[in-house]
């Protein structure tokens, strides 16, 4: 035999390696699954929590300012009157004994009832009262999906709610969205 016949028998040789290696490639990219069955797919929900501000107007009851602390007004007041009607009882220095007592049981009773006129006697003004409340809201996440993949059962979770399949690549399955649904 002459050498460029082996030459072309020895490159032949190479070339049919080479295109039985190829075609075994593409038979195996030809009979890989390109989708996995999806059998469930449940909604992940997580709970968010938004601090809002509430404000409301609210009447307040208050006592009012007291100008007369010590009650001299009502205590002078009854006084007066307690002495007047304690003189026009008795005669001689009883009268002047129920005078003075007169006098003493007014300006008490006037301060009593000077401090019973100042305690109820109040002022409504509106107050405007803010707290935080916390309101609580579902946001989405995503979805766990079980899928079946040649005979196996695996779990992904995607940013998407897949349909009855999900495409496959290189054996994985992918779980990025599909084109038209990124946002």
């Amino acid at each position: 035999m002459d050498k460029s016949m082996m030459k072309g028998i020895a490159v032949g040789g190479i070339a049919m390696v080479v295109l039985g290696a190829s075609g075994f490639t593409g038979y195996q990219a030809l009979t890989q699954p390109t989708f996995a069955d999806v059998v469930a797919a449940k909604e992940v929900m997580e709970t968010v929590v938004t601090p809002r501000e509430r404000c409301e107007n609210v009447q307040v009851r208050r006592q009012a300012p007291v100008k007369d602390q010590h009650r001299v007004a009502g205590s002078l007041i009854g006084g007066v009157a307690g002495g007047l009607l304690g003189s026009n009882i008795g005669g001689g220095n009883g009268k002047k004994l129920a005078t003075v007592a007169g006098a003493v049981a007014g300006g008490y009773a006037g301060n009593q009832v000077q401090k019973n006129l100042q305690e109820n006697d109040v002022v409504t003004t509106t107050e405007r009262r803010c707290r935080t409340v916390k309101l609580k809201s579902q946001r989405l996440v995503g979805y766990d999906v079980t899928y079946r993949l040649e005979g196996q059962e695996g779990k992904v979770r995607t940013s998407f709610q897949p349909g009855a399949t999900l495409p496959v690549k290189d054996g994985q399955v992918v779980i990025t969205p599909p084109t038209g649904m990124r946002s």
